[in-house]
């Protein structure tokens, strides 16, 4: 693959902070149109990587490149007009309306959003459109983070970055948020990279799944593949809890086929 057939190309990328490698010689390429899942405990590096994406964090060694170009090499805030990024802890202006929340974005880059496109944004993440005038504080932690994957979607990118964007949230609200992106993932033609540390999340939205430990990139598989038993020991350690789960559900009383 060239450099030029990859959305985004990690090139010897390390980030340390003093004896501490955070993110350790990481080299890899995301083609285009990708979902890719980054797992692993905590402490492992993922979101230390996902931030050299988009400059919140700058690599100590080697190059991101978006679509061929270094990323060092761009202003930051022609870089982040062109990236999505959903923040875990979700990060809305709690002063600000929701359609001034979703907005941000293209306004510091001297774009107004229009009413229109507020709403088309809201529908997207299949939220009624009078949600555009409330407060965040008067949304529901699911609504919020809706509000905030519009907002990263605001500035039409082609790059969706998530950093542990559903954590927060209830399994419910989990579950369906994360159907939402990953149908957005489709739609819009989107190459998505998403940080979590839960593995059955990783395997249900993602078509490939890297497992990071101590900065490096551990495995490197499809779901299927993880779940015949592929990547090795540490990947294998984290599927054995969704497996082991699935197991003692299936053995509860009633459990079998009606």
């Amino acid at each position: 693959m060239s450099e030029g057939e990859a959305a985004l190309r990690f090139d010897h990328v390390g980030r340390h902070y003093g004896d501490l490698r955070a993110v350790d010689d990481v080299s890899l390429a995301i083609p285009n149109g990708q979902f890719v899942a980054l797992v692993g405990a905590s402490g492992s590096g993922k979101s230390t990587l996902l931030k050299t994406v988009n400059r919140l964090t700058v690599p100590d060694t080697g190059r991101v490149l978006i679509h061929g170009e270094d990323a060092a090499d761009l202003p930051v805030a022609a870089l982040r007009r062109r990236i999505g990024y959903v923040f875990q802890g979700i990060g809305l202006f709690p002063h600000m309306s929701v359609a001034e929340n979703i907005a941000i974005g293209p306004r510091l880059s001297g774009e107004r959003l229009g009413e229109a496109r507020i709403s088309e944004l809201l529908a997207l993440v299949e939220l009624d459109t009078a949600m555009a005038r409330r407060m965040p504080d008067a949304l529901s932690g699911g609504q919020r983070q809706r509000v905030g994957v519009a907002r990263a979607l605001a500035g039409e990118p082609n790059l969706l970055l998530m950093d542990e964007p559903f954590g927060a949230l209830d399994p419910i609200t989990r579950d369906a948020l994360g159907e939402r992106v990953r149908a957005l993932h489709h739609n819009l033609g989107l190459t998505t990279v998403m940080v979590t540390h839960d593995m059955a999340e990783a395997l249900l939205l993602a078509e490939r799944v890297l497992v990071m430990d101590r900065g490096r990139i551990v495995a490197d598989e499809t779901p299927l593949a993880l779940l015949e038993g592929a990547g090795g020991s540490i990947a294998q350690g984290l599927v054995a809890v969704p497996r082991e789960q699935a197991r003692r559900l299936a053995a509860l009383p009633g459990a079998g086929p009606a």
